[in-house]
C-alpha cells in the first residue's frame, strides 16, 4: 500500500504560479511511477505528466512548456511546479502511484485525496 497526500492547491489569477506537492509513505518510493492528474467540474479525470524514478518524464501536450514534475525520492516527495496558468488548468489535482517503471499516462493504482486549483482570468 502507498499514502498519497496533496498539498499546495489555492486560487491564482491567469499567468500566475502554483507548486503542488505530494508526500508518499508506506512503501519504497523509488518502486513506482508517480503521476499527477485533474478533474474539473464535470469532466473525466484526465493525465497531467508522470515521472520515473531515474527521472524520466512525460507530460499532456496542454501542459508542455508550462508545467514541470519532480520528485525527490530521499524524501518521498512528487511535485508539480505550474507556471502560466489558464482558466481552463482549474481543476482537482490528483497525485498517483503505480509499480514498476513504465512511464504510461493509465493504470495507476494508489490515488491522494486531492488538491483544488482554481485559476481566475
Amino acid at each position: 500500500q502507498v499514502q498519497l497526500v496533496e498539498s499546495g492547491g489555492g486560487l491564482v489569477q491567469a499567468g500566475g504560479s502554483l507548486r503542488l506537492s505530494c508526500a508518499a509513505s508506506g512503501r519504497t518510493f523509488s518502486d513506482y511511477v508517480m503521476g499527477w492528474f485533474r478533474q474539473a467540474p464535470g469532466k473525466e479525470r484526465k493525465f497531467v505528466a508522470a515521472i520515473s524514478w531515474t527521472g524520466g518524464t512525460t507530460y499532456a501536450d496542454s501542459v508542455k512548456g508550462r508545467f514541470t514534475i519532480s520528485r525527490d525520492n530521499a524524501k518521498n516527495t512528487l511535485s508539480l511546479q505550474m507556471n502560466s496558468l489558464k482558466p481552463e488548468d482549474t481543476a482537482v489535482y490528483y497525485c498517483a502511484a503505480r509499480p514498476g517503471a513504465v512511464l504510461t499516462d493509465n493504470l495507476y493504482n494508489y490515488w491522494g485525496q486531492g488538491t483544488q486549483v482554481t485559476v481566475s482570468s
